[in-house]
């Protein structure tokens, strides 16, 4: 099986491609965005107000990542996990709608992200979490940080990434989500060994 590397900006027809189960790594910027960073983008397009970047065939992370200062005034990445994603499902179609290819994060998303990503071509991708070190490995550089007022987990940061991962396509445009079927074979499982009366 051939090693699965998305470049950004990601097209769309690559990202409809990928099947459940697929593990990918992202070459090329990686967002992070987290809950007040994803408020702040919804005031902005809700105001009519110009957006800090260009998200088409962007790669957002849910991640709160750990930055250190260099004496110049540029940052290094010392960290980065990932959040819990399922916080930003407010925001699936608006995500859809910016162009992201890709959204990032542990713990997986619900209904609405799913249809999202069919209707709007982008996917879900598991981080492994508690691999933060090892994840930091995959970034090369620190581009630059922006809101960073709201604190650093909750800033908006932007990472040059070389074959970040690995990751799977827990969500895919296609209607499947590893999430629903764990969901599923769990209740299954419980409704066997703890049969009703």
């Amino acid at each position: 099986m051939s090693k699965i590397v998305l470049t950004t900006p990601i097209k769309e027809e690559d990202v409809r491609q990928l099947k459940v189960g697929d593990v990918v790594y992202i070459t090329g910027r990686i967002f992070t965005a987290r809950d007040m960073a994803h408020l702040n983008i919804r005031r902005l397009l809700e105001a009519g107000k110009p957006l800090p970047k260009d998200f088409a065939g962007a790669a957002i992370f849910h991640a709160g990542p750990v930055c250190l200062k260099n004496p110049d005034g540029t940052w290094r990445l010392n960290v980065i996990g990932p959040t819990t994603s399922i916080r930003m499902e407010p925001y699936a179609d608006m995500v859809g709608k910016l162009g992201v290819r890709a959204v990032l994060g542990k713990g997986g998303m619900a209904e609405d992200t799913l249809k999202a990503c069919g209707t709007y071509g982008y996917v879900y991708l598991q981080a492994a979490p508690g691999c933060a070190a090892k994840l930091a490995r995959g970034i090369q550089a620190v581009e630059d940080v922006t809101w960073f007022d709201l604190g650093m987990p909750e800033a908006l940061w932007s990472l040059d990434a070389q074959e970040f991962g690995p990751l799977v396509v827990g969500m895919d445009t296609h209607g499947n989500s590893i999430y629903g079927s764990l969901r599923e074979a769990a209740l299954k499982k419980l409704d066997e060994l703890y049969p009703t009366a």
